[in-house]
């Protein structure tokens, strides 16, 4: 699967002085672009950021849109298929279509499909862009 593999050259890209645990996130998008995201630690932890708010926030700075998405994929080298934190299920509920696929994998070869809707059911919702906040 080349949504495995390009979270392994995601992953590749982490800096994890501190843990030592790489996680890579590769977003597909429709015109077949791969946008990857790496967790990068800090001696400061709490500055610390995940590899799936990595990919996203790199995907919108770069001018694409949550539209543009077609899956996402995250890996590391983890017992089960890796989760993500509640911190990036509320990003990804936000930033992502409720219907995109989300590959949760290891490098064993595990692989479990959700989508954002599944990650985080209680979810803030967004204002719409109508609304005055």
């Amino acid at each position: 699967m080349k949504n495995i593999e390009q979270a392994k050259l995601a992953r590749n890209k982490a800096y994890v002085p501190y843990s030592k645990f790489k996680v890579g996130a590769a977003i597909l998008l429709k015109d077949g672009t791969y946008i990857h995201g790496a967790n990068i630690e800090n001696a400061s932890y709490p500055l610390a950021n995940c590899a799936e708010r990595s990919a996203l926030f790199s995907l919108l700075s770069q001018g694409y849109k949550k539209e543009d998405i077609v899956s996402m994929t995250i890996i590391a080298d983890s017992e089960h298929p890796i989760s993500p934190c509640g911190a990036c299920r509320q990003v990804m509920h936000e930033l992502m279509p409720k219907d995109t696929p989300i590959y949760l994998a290891n490098l064993k070869g595990e692989v479990k499909e959700t989508d954002p809707d599944d990650l985080l059911p209680y979810a803030f919702e967004t204002f719409d862009e109508d609304h005055d906040a």
